[in-house]
């Protein structure tokens, strides 16, 4: 169904290559994932399986990229609407409409679909993704998550034979991203569909993945069966790593297959004691009964909590349940109706941004907010002026993060990985009492991730107080010391991070699922125990 012959493709003469040399196929009615770095290309391998490149984006192109029988580069965008569907990783911006069943309808109005056809469709896709209590709704009210399955309906309302997804389950609860990929599984196993994604979370794609495409960061790819690619893949999953720790071949792909060989490891780590919370620090951030609505929709019901220094909380819920509202009330966009917010003994709503900016760090979902300058290296500088920094300060938090950025490129054409990593050096540099972010792993990949979380960890022996607003339960189990769990605006669960995400089955990790009773969260805590 999709093929590349030679495929070689730059974005103008002085670039160098994204794509270089790159063979690949796709057969119909078959799911493929594409991996590899931050930045090494994913997407402009998306994009040139949809004609967005070249037809929109314009560059340099040679060899053949064919879908179905339609050479992409010569085919017009127009011929290719009803053969390909595409979601990327900014599903808003691609929003045409003002509320969800419109937004479904809108593709197969442009297709000529017949009326009751249409119909029957918008509620076959409202069943997929579990939308139905949204269909009315306003797009501007929907949480990221809840966008991004409006985005995937939208376009399998339509019935493209391929649907190529950007990141899909980026912004999703774990609950959902699992419905999202059986609803993807069943379109290609019952109506032969052929679905490509990229995706960094290959713990939630792997089990269903017929083929891995595995991008090498200098253009090149390699494709294969998920067990044969992940064999020597320097991009893997926590489930992957235990079965290389554990020595167990071939290695599992989904948690069934490694819970069926764990019981010798189990046995064998039975006896050691979990690792001891580290202890809190003086009160830094505080909650007191706080209430948020929008209209007659209540996001935050009568929260309270404590924020201590030292400390790296989780916030957790499904999709919608208020996550990213508590974040606005702490870091002080947004006034409670009831009771009260404080940092530092002050209203953060009420502080003048210079005093707000030494109080408060926060990176929205939406990362690209936070920049406005024409390129890397001014957003840097920028950042340093405003806070009064050495000059490079930011610079180097951003190498961290992200190393080898080009810095004259603009924040707009960086990948959602490096842009994340951008207005996180931007926000972080100050250093400020209390960190605030949101879905901060959207878009990285491991080797980013990591670095993430060794900033993260360092931040918090320095002594500032994080809050993580997190679908990654990876993250989770890597970085947080506490976790609450929100669900319709209600704190549900708040304790050690390892007691909640240990007995909450949709927030469990890989390896606490596989070791269960066990309480442990990483490989590095199996491989630290198995080496005493």
């Amino acid at each position: 169904m999709i093929s590349f012959d030679q495929v070689w493709f730059r974005y103008g003469e002085e670039q160098p290559f994204v794509v270089a040399g790159v063979d690949l196929s796709v057969a119909s009615g078959e799911l493929a994932v594409i991996v590899g770095p931050t930045g090494s290309g994913k997407s402009t391998i998306l994009s040139l399986m949809s004609g967005l490149v070249p037809h929109f984006s314009g560059g340099q192109i040679a060899g053949e990229v064919l879908v179905g029988d339609r050479r992409i580069s010569e085919t017009p965008p127009a011929q290719l609407a009803g053969l390909i569907g595409y979601v990327g990783q900014d599903p808003q911006a691609g929003f045409v409409t003002e509320r969800v069943e419109d937004e479904l309808a809108y593709a197969m109005e442009n297709l000529g679909v017949e009326p009751m056809a249409m119909r029957r469709r918008v509620e076959d896709a409202l069943d997929l993704l579990d939308l139905h209590e949204l269909r009315r709704a306003p797009l501007r009210t929907l949480s990221g998550g809840q966008a991004q399955r409006v985005a995937i309906a939208s376009v399998l309302a339509a019935m493209p034979q391929v649907l190529i997804l950007d990141e899909p389950t980026s912004a999703l609860d774990p609950s959902a991203a699992e419905d999202v990929l059986h609803g993807l599984s069943r379109l290609v196993h019952d109506l032969d569909m052929t679905v490509v994604l990229a995706e960094h979370r290959l713990e939630r794609v792997l089990p269903f993945a017929e083929q891995v495409l595995l991008l090498d960061g200098a253009g090149g790819l390699r494709g294969g069966p998920p067990e044969t690619i992940m064999e020597d893949a320097p991009l893997a999953p926590p489930l992957i790593e235990l079965g290389r720790a554990a020595g167990w071949s071939p290695l599992p792909l989904t948690v069934r297959d490694a819970r069926r060989r764990s019981n010798e490891l189990i046995s064998r780590l039975a006896d050691l004691p979990a690792p001891a919370s580290p202890p809190e620090g003086d009160l830094v951030a505080s909650l007191t009964r706080s209430t948020l609505s929008y209209g007659s929709f209540r996001a935050v019901d009568r929260v309270s909590l404590d924020l201590t220094a030292g400390t790296i909380t989780a916030l957790m819920g499904r999709n919608g349940a208020g996550k990213s509202s508590l974040l606005s009330l702490l870091a002080g966009t947004r006034a409670p109706e009831e009771g009260r917010a404080r940092v530092l003994g002050q209203d953060p709503h009420g502080a003048t941004p210079a005093e707000r900016i030494c109080l408060v760090g926060y990176v929205p979902q939406e990362s690209y907010d936070l920049l406005y300058c024409q390129s890397v290296d001014e957003e840097c500088a920028m950042a340093d002026e405003e806070h009064h920094l050495d000059p490079g300060t930011t610079r180097a938090l951003l190498n961290e993060l992200v190393g080898g950025l080009d810095g004259a490129i603009h924040p707009k054409d960086l990948s959602e990985g490096q842009r994340l990593a951008l207005a996180l050096a931007v926000v972080l540099a100050p250093r400020p009492a209390l960190l605030l972010l949101d879905e901060p792993t959207r878009g990285l990949d491991y080797e980013a991730k990591r670095a993430l979380m060794v900033l993260v960890k360092r931040l918090a022996e320095s002594g500032a107080a994080l809050v993580l607003a997190t679908h990654d339960v990876e993250l989770v189990a890597q970085v947080a010391t506490r976790a609450l769990v929100l669900a319709e605006g209600e704190l549900i669960a708040d304790g050690p991070a390892r007691e909640v995400v240990c007995h909450a089955p949709a927030f469990a990790p890989q390896v606490a699922k596989v070791l269960r009773p066990l309480e442990l969260l990483t490989v590095d805590e199996v491989r630290g125990a198995l080496g005493r």
